[in-house]
């Protein structure tokens, strides 16, 4: 089957690793009990894939490895699904109960491909309302911006609500479904562009990064060193503050003093749970929310879409067709 693997690993030039080409195809027969293989018929492209080939949550005795986290496909018995990343962990089925949480493409093989293998309870029905392409958005950036807004951040209607780094799939989404669940919603962003594009897409406020916002009750974080100070000085005392990455590195110093003495929370998100990601799809489904697709490619042009997404330079979801 074709797929897109890492061979190698390069910090500087992530791409360097990346194959694609023919690879072995999952064997239903020798598959572990509740486990089954979906043809894919749409993939999308996280910052996660730019991770591994860069070597981090992998080793390089298990290269080559299959690239990608999310996926919408058919099952063999004609089952229109969207798959669930994670596997193991307490809120797994399919896996032994001590299997570490993983995501797809860090001990099992990714979605990057003509077929992926997964626990049949990873597997969630796809809204007839939702293509291919839509679907395949929905398991990482929509997943996690529903959770860090919603559990770990616990926002509610009328609460403010700020993004940092708007046109990457997670802030875009974030700002999707926070304006549609009636969250106030504000974006930082150095393009102008992308600050506008924000605002159609039901932003209240667009600015440049560090730029004063007024105080907000829950900050999304995923870009680490370069916005951590504007976070923690945008937030309200008692508010949260949720990390899903650290794109621009750790952030240094932590601005401790502040967090203590405001007693602002600061809480971790990765993904969400399965059943969570039902109530993702739900949510489009009800609402006529759709990802913002930045672009649509082959598998075979996968490089593209990775080069793009490290070049910075996409606005949305960058999608592989099968």
């Amino acid at each position: 089957m074709l797929a897109a693997r890492v061979t190698a690993f390069s910090a500087d030039d992530p791409l360097q690793g990346l194959e694609v080409g023919d690879a072995p195809a999952p064997d239903a027969g020798a598959l572990p009990a509740g486990w089954e293989v979906v043809d894919v018929r749409a993939a999308s492209l996280n910052h996660h894939d730019l991770w591994s080939l860069r070597g981090v949550g992998l080793r390089a005795e298990q290269l080559p490895m299959v690239l990608g986290t999310d996926a919408a496909g058919v099952t063999a018995d004609g089952r229109e699904v969207v798959v669930h990343a994670v596997v193991g962990g307490p809120d797994a089925r399919g896996a032994a109960a001590d299997e570490p949480r993983t995501l797809l493409s860090e001990k099992h093989p990714g979605t990057l491909a003509e077929q992926v293998a997964v626990p049949s309870w990873n597997l969630v029905d796809k809204p007839a309302g939702l293509s291919w392409v839509d679907a395949a958005c929905v398991p990482t950036a929509f997943l996690t911006a529903y959770r860090m807004l919603f559990r770990s951040g616990g926002a509610q209607p009328g609460q403010r609500v700020l993004v940092q780094g708007a046109g990457g799939g997670l802030a875009t989404a974030a700002v999707q479904i926070g304006a549609a669940s009636g969250l106030e919603m504000v974006v930082t962003s150095r393009d102008a562009g992308r600050r506008e594009r924000a605002l159609a897409l039901g932003a209240a406020q667009a600015v440049e990064p560090g730029a004063r916002v007024g105080r907000v009750d829950v900050v999304l974080d995923s870009v680490g060193r370069a916005t951590w100070e504007h976070s923690v000085r945008s937030v309200r005392p008692g508010g949260r503050i949720v990390v899903a990455g650290l794109t621009s590195g750790d952030p240094t110093p932590a601005s401790l003093t502040r967090v203590f003495f405001q007693e602002i929370i600061v809480v971790g998100a990765t993904m969400g749970t399965r059943d969570e990601l039902a109530q993702v799809l739900a949510l489009l489904a009800r609402t006529g929310v759709r990802p913002v697709v930045d672009q649509v490619l082959p598998l075979a042009r996968v490089g593209e879409g990775l080069a793009r997404m490290w070049r910075g330079e996409q606005f949305g979801k960058i999608v592989l067709e099968v």
